[in-house]
């Protein structure tokens, strides 16, 4: 329930407040696996309640919902660390496109007891992008 006030209160401000580009969320995945997943649960809430993007941030990860379509990230900023992955949460990915990566997917399915894509890194090109037909979780590792 905690995430999920954090990206309510967010969402109502950008409406009489003025502008917010994106809502981050710090802490929401540390301790207990069952708190973890209520995270990842609430991201999928999250669209339901803004528009906006919602990202959760804890110690040295951060976690991102890529929803269906193309998306551009830019992995240039030197606060990446070495690792990133893709996880299926929810449903199965029919088809996953990556570039960017070292591992890179070309209309691969990913879903839990066939391909999950973790432990993947950069091919230093500084971009990575993601097509994906059903929303797909992004982490990464970051340096703070």
């Amino acid at each position: 329930m905690f995430l999920y006030k954090n990206i309510f209160l967010p969402a109502y401000c950008s409406r009489s407040c003025g502008q917010i580009d994106v809502i981050v969320t710090l802490g929401g995945l540390g301790g207990r696996f069952d708190q973890i997943m209520a995270s990842v649960e609430t991201l999928f809430h999250a669209t339901k309640i803004t528009p906006l993007p919602v990202i959760v941030i804890e110690e040295c990860s951060l976690i991102y919902l890529l929803q269906p379509g193309k998306h551009k990230l830019h992995v240039d900023t030197g606060l990446e660390g070495s690792w990133c992955g893709l996880i299926p949460i929810g449903n199965p990915c029919e088809s996953v496109t990556t570039t960017g990566l070292k591992w890179n997917l070309t209309n691969q399915m990913l879903k839990f007891g066939t391909l999950v894509s973790t432990s993947n890194t950069y091919d230093n090109s500084g971009i990575v992008t993601i097509e994906t037909d059903k929303p797909l979780l992004w982490t990464m590792s970051i340096k703070i």
